[in-house]
């Protein structure tokens, strides 16, 4: 039985690092090879560099004005994921303490909203954007983000909520305290995994669309890192080092706030199938 328990073990671990390896490999050539100068990218693209060069990164932000675009993407997914958090967490606590049918069928109105893409909107979204004043401004994007990712906000902190010691409500209640000191002081604190693994989930699609910025965002100074990063692929066609340099930055963001949360995202995904 041990052995069989340690083999089940070993081949664990072999698919976890194989597939470690699998992720990590491209994300490893990438950030090697903006260090590189395009001769060397061709000629060894796998090793470390031999002249190493920061002249990618000084072109990206100097030429390129790459540094307005990743400000401008910086400020949207920032405000879009504090304002999801804030409604999600305030919505979900509602409908669990809110008990009839109406709060099951709001709730379902919610979770519906995953099952329709806000794309098929397009043309309603535009004129509702163009009709208030907010087309061609960073912030205009920012009530489509937000639309877009309550539902999922919804989904997964009504379940955590849920899955919470009933107790601690009732003893605070008792006590006094109001429904507003009990989610401040009880709720938000018992709720950051989930709220972690709320924000992973929408950061990676608010920071990486290209689709409303492209609709909505003419003028260059308003920009954001993907719309941005295309042009420069046009710029930049024929210098990689320049190209790897512009994705790297891109992607620095993503990976720190994954390093930062990984911990708390993978005790939100695990906290149901704990509890159960």
């Amino acid at each position: 039985m041990k052995i069989k328990n340690y083999l089940d073990k070993v081949i664990a671990y072999v698919f976890l690092v194989a597939w470690v390896l699998i992720v990590f490999f491209p994300l490893w050539t990438m950030i090697v090879n903006s260090f590189k100068t395009q001769h060397e990218i061709f000629t060894d693209p796998f090793s470390l560099p031999k002249v190493f060069t920061l002249e990618g990164y000084k072109n990206a932000l100097e030429m390129g004005n790459f540094g307005v675009f990743f400000l401008n993407s910086l400020f949207i997914t920032v405000v879009s994921l504090s304002l999801i958090l804030l409604f999600g967490s305030l919505a979900a606590y509602a409908l669990v303490r809110w008990k009839c049918r109406l709060s099951n069928a709001l709730y379902f109105f919610f979770i519906i909203g995953m099952m329709i893409p806000i794309r098929l909107g397009t043309m309603s979204v535009v004129k509702i954007i163009i009709s208030l004043g907010l087309n061609n401004k960073t912030y205009g994007l920012i009530p489509i983000y937000v639309a877009s990712g309550i539902p999922v906000s919804i989904l997964v902190l009504t379940a955590f909520i849920r899955s919470l010691p009933k107790g601690l409500i009732d003893a605070a209640s008792i006590d006094g305290a109001s429904e507003i000191t009990i989610f401040w002081k009880i709720i938000l604190p018992l709720i950051r995994p989930a709220l972690s693994t709320v924000a992973i989930f929408n950061m990676i699609p608010i920071w990486n669309d290209f689709w409303w910025p492209l609709i909505l965002l003419r003028q260059e100074s308003v920009r954001t890192v993907p719309l941005g990063v295309s042009l420069l692929f046009g710029e930049f066609s024929a210098n990689w080092t320049n190209i790897l340099s512009v994705l790297t930055l891109a992607s620095i963001p993503m990976i720190i706030l994954y390093l930062l949360m990984s911990k708390q995202f993978i005790r939100g995904l695990t906290a149901g199938a704990m509890k159960g």
